[in-house]
């Protein structure tokens, strides 16, 4: 991001504050694309993307490929179930585990989003050196600390903050 004349004038907190609204914005316009075209939310698209690379998926698997909580996860398959974009069924070697894979109507709304389908955010994370992430990972905790937040939403998906 380059910085005009203003904002190398402004004090850092504001500066910082006007990065957050940046990386914010670009997370909020992701996910609105995604509705608009997908017809459903960052977090259920992501979900089938995860059920679509891993047919036969239970919700433990699901929660653990997300990074989210299991309760999370069980209230997404709900959606999904009733939106008639995933089909269940029970497990060949456990029956009392249940498997997802993607119905038609699943398939065809990942045709329609747009990428990536965890989101801009996790993606551009991805692709930022191990340094960086850490430091980043480092100055984030300091924040966090700062604004005494604990760990509520750590494990709630942003399109659903």
């Amino acid at each position: 991001m380059q910085e005009n004349q203003v904002d190398a004038a402004a004090p850092p907190s504001t500066r910082v504050l006007r990065q957050f609204r940046v990386v914010f914005n670009a997370v909020k316009t992701h996910f609105r694309n995604v509705e608009k075209a997908a017809g459903i939310g960052g977090s259920q698209l992501w979900a089938l993307s995860v059920i679509q690379q891993h047919p036969g998926i239970g919700v433990n698997g699901l929660a653990g490929k997300m990074d989210i909580h299991q309760t999370t996860a069980s209230n997404l398959v709900k959606t999904l179930l009733g939106q008639g974009l995933i089909e269940q069924a029970k497990s060949s070697s456990d029956r009392r585990m249940v498997t997802m894979t993607l119905s038609p109507a699943g398939e065809r709304s990942l045709e329609k989003a747009p990428m990536p389908f965890a989101g801009v955010l996790p993606d551009a994370l991805a692709s930022i050196d191990a340094a960086t992430l850490a430091r980043l990972e480092h100055d984030l905790n300091i924040l966090i600390a700062a604004l005494e937040a604990g760990n509520a939403g750590a494990d709630t998906p942003l399109s659903d903050l």
